[in-house]
């Protein structure tokens, strides 16, 4: 017998709260049922950004500089929507550069803010409207900023859309989402939901890191007598 030969399986939002709502052992009877249950799924969302770095939602861009200007927002060339700041290099003529992050308090001791040179550090200030902040300040208005940056998941919004996350967290998806409608729909679920959930999302995010090598150097110290 032959196989399907497809590999597109995918759910829209419409698909995934009415397999929510099956787990709770209710059915979906309003369209406030529906409205409640994609604010849940939002709401899910913000929280996967606060558990780590989720690698889809991992974006690159470019920032020119502006010469004499230090901050950067959505205002003058930064990327947005931003949730944080991974990697930074500035690229002169070809050639990149690491820049190092500071914290607020590492910026704040830095004597002389005013200085223009090559910029080799940055401060991401985390507000709202994320702010970088670069020292020295830019001399020159042809370096760039090469960076990644981490952006929000797509709102699940009309539920004929399909959702921003990759096919492999659509299990972690729907049980995330039947333990968030259980607490208001099911109460004698939650913990079982619950479980299930964390178990789902675990094994997710588990595979949703980078394949690279181990390498660890050892420190060697030489002592004088």
């Amino acid at each position: 017998m032959a196989t399907s030969g497809s590999r597109d399986f995918d759910l829209d939002v419409a698909d995934i709260i009415e397999e929510a709502y099956e787990r709770c052992g209710i059915e979906i009877r309003t369209g406030y049922d529906a409205r409640s249950a994609r604010r849940s799924l939002n709401l899910m969302y913000a929280d996967w950004a606060n558990r780590g770095v989720n690698l889809w939602t991992v974006k690159q861009d470019t920032l020119t500089l502006i010469n004499g200007t230090a901050t950067y927002n959505a205002a003058n060339g930064l990327a947005s929507p931003m949730a944080d700041i991974l990697e930074v290099a500035l690229r002169r003529s070809g050639t990149d550069y690491e820049v190092d992050r500071l914290s607020r308090g590492e910026y704040l001791n830095v004597p002389t803010k005013t200085t223009t040179g090559r910029p080799s550090q940055f401060y991401f200030n985390r507000q709202v409207s994320p702010e970088m902040t670069l020292w020295p300040v830019p001399e020159n208005s042809t370096d760039q900023l090469v960076y990644y940056y981490i952006t929000r998941i797509e709102d699940a919004d009309a539920l004929v859309n399909t959702t921003d996350a990759p096919f492999r967290f659509l299990p972690c998806m729907v049980a995330g989402l039947a333990y968030y409608l259980s607490i208001k729909k099911a109460p004698e679920r939650v913990q079982l939901l619950k479980t299930v959930y964390e178990e789902e999302f675990q094994r997710a995010a588990d595979e949703d890191e980078d394949r690279v090598s181990l390498k660890l150097t050892p420190s060697i110290q030489y002592l004088r007598v």
